[in-house]
């Protein structure tokens, strides 16, 4: 039996989904290259997804691309570009580290940019039903007709306020009805793209976007979904929030979130600048290890990058090849993965056969690393 963290739940609960079992990750917004703390979330999700296989089950994993947005069509503006080229560009770049690192390709990778259709049906649906509101050009959920807002990030209101503020959100809009409603849908700039709807020429926001492609792509209600912790307040409970007002039935089974990475003492992320790209370790060290030097971490901890651990990971993998094929180790490393996918106990228990002389090319590969 597998047991991992559900965010919702706040504790390490039993997964035991069906054979089939179906999985969405919010995807990059492509408008830079690929830095650690994604490689980090994509790892993680790429090691489940082969234990699970391993134990007989199938896998739909759908990871979109975020190909419209407020970030995107800022950094597109700045480069004098249209910014369907720039994701163009940045998807290449990206496909390309994570082919390179050893990733499972995903069922399908659907962009914000093809839902539109079921995007306006579902802010149809939300409208008809009360659960949002025009105003002031934009159309916004309304917060106050879910009581259940809040059953993932368990936050209180000053918090969320909080997070909104510094992740996009907007609560000092005054056309909201409250400060933690959120646009579904809102008028475009000039130099913006639109789409024609009911409500007026537009664009979507962010959160209806993973909320139309899930749903379009895996059905109403998925075995477990998440991303980069940083996302699950207000992204992924806003998703859970529109989804389950317009189907009437509950979004996720399983919420499944991935820690930040930090750098030089803050979280590695674009805004700030502070990033170690996937690509400029991949130019320089064995794909393997950059591969294992992520994955030594455990999912749930934050961990901050220091470059000892590429040339930790380095001597790893020499090790680990001199050691050859083989099976041992293989149990213990499905029981460290079982055990809330704990890939840093699973790497020791491989470093210890190498230490015995056993080949563990079998384990390893449990791993996503190929000896």
């Amino acid at each position: 039996m597998m047991r991992l963290y559900d965010t919702a739940r706040q504790q390490v609960v039993d997964f035991s989904p069906g054979r089939d079992v179906s999985i969405y990750t919010c995807g990059i917004t492509p408008y830079d290259a690929a830095h650690m703390g994604h490689a980090a979330v994509y790892l993680t999700f790429d090691v489940l997804q082969r234990r699970l296989r391993d134990m007989g089950h199938t896998t739909t994993c759908v990871r979109n691309i975020t190909d419209v947005d407020d970030s995107i069509l800022a950094k597109a503006r700045q480069l004098g570009v249209h910014y369907l080229d720039l994701a163009a560009s940045e998807m290449t770049r990206f496909d390309h580290d994570m082919a390179m690192l050893g990733l499972l390709r995903p069922h399908s990778e659907p962009r914000a940019t093809s839902a539109i259709p079921e995007i306006l049906s579902l802010i149809s649906t939300l409208l008809e039903s009360g659960h949002a509101y025009q105003s002031g050009g934009s159309v916004y959920f309304d917060v106050a007709t879910y009581d259940k807002f809040g059953q993932i990030s368990h936050l209180d209101r000053e918090t969320m306020l909080r997070y909104a503020r510094d992740r996009g959100g907007n609560p000092d809009d005054p056309n909201k009805r409250d400060p933690l409603d959120f646009v579904l849908w809102q008028p475009s700039e000039p130099d913006e793209p639109a789409w024609d709807s009911m409500w007026g020429s537009g664009r979507p926001g962010w959160h209806i976007e993973c909320s139309a492609l899930s749903m379009r792509e895996l059905g109403p209600t998925i075995d477990l979904h998440g991303g980069g912790s940083d996302l699950i307040f207000p992204h992924h409970e806003c998703e859970a929030a529109q989804s389950e007002s317009a189907t009437g039935q509950p979004f996720v089974k399983h919420w499944f979130h991935v820690a930040m990475v930090y750098l030089d003492g803050e979280k590695m992320s674009k805004s700030l600048g502070n990033l170690v790209f996937v690509e400029h370790l991949l130019a320089d060290h064995d794909a393997r290890a950059v591969r294992l030097s992520i994955l030594n971490n455990h999912y749930r901890t934050a961990w901050e990058w220091n470059d000892q651990m590429i040339e930790v990971a380095d001597q790893r993998i020499k090790r680990w090849l001199e050691a050859g094929r083989g099976s041992a180790a293989v149990q213990e490393v499905r029981a460290a993965l079982d055990d809330d996918l704990n890939v840093p106990a699973a790497i020791a228990e491989i470093d210890d056969a190498v230490s015995r002389n056993h080949g563990i090319s079998e384990a390893a590969a449990l791993l996503g690393v190929n000896i």
